[in-house]
């Protein structure tokens, strides 16, 4: 191999959310760039097939993407308003515990801290000495406004009620991902329209070093980002990456979206309901509103899966429903050589969670933070590949976890995913809080614990102990100091406009299709 240099050339194998994802905070980084070589800046060039299309539909996201956006310096309105965006302070779940129960996953916490322990533990204490203890949900802010369909940012003291929340953004892929190709290009990144026929390899070492297109021009490059989506030409053709099936944990594998008209209210989060065989999203934008049905084929036909989304809608749909088809697992590696996956040519989980965009995200990041040279050091390459493989299978289990824990039995589906195995380190996290109230969190990057509390108690597990430190303060103390945050939550949320409200003074899209 020959002596590592600087990496002059990075070639983006893919467009859509993957592809201009990837793009633009690497554009952004080397438009910066004072190479010591005294060469000019390392190009970024992405490859784009009009042949090949894309999967996007209108994407639900976590409070990180923020970030992201922060981190280009995107004007926060103006990206709203291009991507005809709403607020997402949250998930809510029908019909999984049981037909016609639902509960809450909020982005934020149920309330500060006491004496550095979670509040649930103490909530779990009062439930059970004192009579009447109103629902967890009651502390968590992000709840109490999604009930009432309000939305504002969160302003003040991080322990106050009014930034004891956070928030994402529900919004349409395509526009997301044309708005960082205009960013991307605007940083000097390159677009090339063509279908790879041909990638070319060193036979030394087999790294990857150009790609043929159908036109027969030849892209060289020195450094490849597969994100070719589920086709994964570079990952898996050309780098022979084994793929591991997940889909024993989690067996569903079809997809069918659609759009349909916006309706009122506008809500401020993600459903997610439950049917006979999946489950059925619901994605509110400004200008319509995006839905699916995620499913598993060995429990119900397309045609009928079809059939129960349509008929799970709340307003006309605009289209037919597209079929998507998928296996649920990941790469065993996603950095091989020069060639690293982003998106869904590393993997693929359900959006039950809402994680594909930010299972990208950290992906680009980390490619920032071990960016290599030409060698591609093996070193980056494993550490890059642990990590990735750590939040693959942390996400993996939190979703296992939706499935494992319903208490429906109505149907050959609900009833083969609640009683299958599931891997010893989930089941150790279930019995952790079955057992104590207590959460064990392995990925730091990923779920914190306020999210595995309100999966676990919204699915009906009642701990059957907590944490004996709580004791050491007086119920009735306990009890004023829950009853002045629920309160100050109730008076902070009654304060803010509605989240339609919120959307039409601020940042209401200018397009015309807002107003359709």
């Amino acid at each position: 191999m020959s002596t590592p240099q600087r990496i002059r050339r990075v070639v983006i194998v893919g467009g859509g959310t993957a592809g201009w994802m990837t793009a633009a905070p690497l554009a952004q980084k080397f438009s910066r760039q004072l190479p010591v070589d005294g060469g000019p800046p390392t190009e970024v060039v992405l490859i784009e097939s009009p042949e090949i299309g894309t999967i996007g539909v209108g994407e639900a996201t976590l409070p990180t993407i923020r970030a992201y956006n922060a981190t280009l310096g995107l004007d926060g309105a103006d990206f709203i308003k291009r991507t005809q965006a709403s607020f997402k302070v949250g998930i809510e779940f029908k019909d999984w515990k049981q037909v016609g129960e639902r509960f809450f996953h909020g982005f934020g916490d149920f309330g500060p801290a006491i004496n550095n322990l979670s509040s649930i533990q103490y909530w779990l204490h009062l439930r059970a000495v004192a009579e009447n203890m109103p629902p967890y949900e009651d502390w968590s802010t992000s709840s109490v406004m999604a009930r009432q369909m309000r939305f504002t940012p969160p302003t003040g003291e991080a322990a106050a009620p009014t930034n004891a929340y956070s928030y994402a953004f529900h919004f349409d892929a395509g526009l997301y991902a044309a708005y960082l190709r205009e960013y991307a290009m605007g940083h000097g990144a390159q677009r090339i329209e063509g279908t790879i026929t041909e990638v070319h390899q060193r036979p030394e070492d087999g790294f990857v070093t150009g790609v043929t297109l159908k036109d027969g021009r030849r892209v060289e490059g020195d450094l490849f980002i597969d994100c070719s989506g589920m086709r994964a030409l570079l990952i898996g053709d050309t780098m022979q990456v084994p793929f591991e099936d997940w889909s024993h944990w989690l067996p569903v594998n079809r997809a069918q979206a659609v759009p349909s008209k916006r309706v009122e209210p506008l809500t401020p989060y993600t459903t997610s309901t439950a049917r006979t065989a999946g489950w059925q999203w619901r994605i509110p934008l400004q200008h319509r509103t995006g839905n699916g049905h995620v499913y598993c084929s060995g429990f119900i036909s397309d045609e009928e899966a079809g059939r129960q989304l349509i008929a799970g809608l709340d307003s006309e749909a605009l289209d037919s429903p597209r079929l998507i088809k998928f296996t649920t697992g990941v790469r065993r590696e996603c950095w091989r050589k020069n060639v690293i996956a982003v998106g869904l040519s590393s993997g693929f989980l359900e959006p039950l969670e809402s994680t594909s965009i930010q299972l990208i995200m950290d992906a680009v990041g980390r490619i920032i933070q071990f960016f290599p040279e030409t060698d591609c050091a093996p070193v980056l390459a494993d550490e890059f590949n642990r990590r990735m493989s750590t939040q693959y299978e942390s996400i993996r289990d939190f979703i296992i976890l939706h499935y494992k824990l319903t208490q429906r039995r109505d149907t050959e589906f609900w009833r083969h995913v609640s009683g299958m195995a599931i891997p010893e380190r989930l089941a150790h996290q279930i019995e952790l809080f079955r057992r104590s109230g207590r959460v064990a969190v392995y990925d730091p990057d990923g779920f914190q614990e306020p999210s595995w509390q309100s999966l676990m108690l919204g699915l009906g597990i009642q701990p059957e102990a907590y944490d004996p430190m709580v004791t050491v303060i007086d119920p009735r103390e306990l009890l004023a100091h829950f009853a002045r945050v629920r309160a100050s939550i109730a008076q902070t949320v009654a304060a803010m406009p509605t989240h339609a409200d919120f959307i039409r003074a601020n940042v209401r899209a200018d397009s015309p299709m807002a107003k359709a």
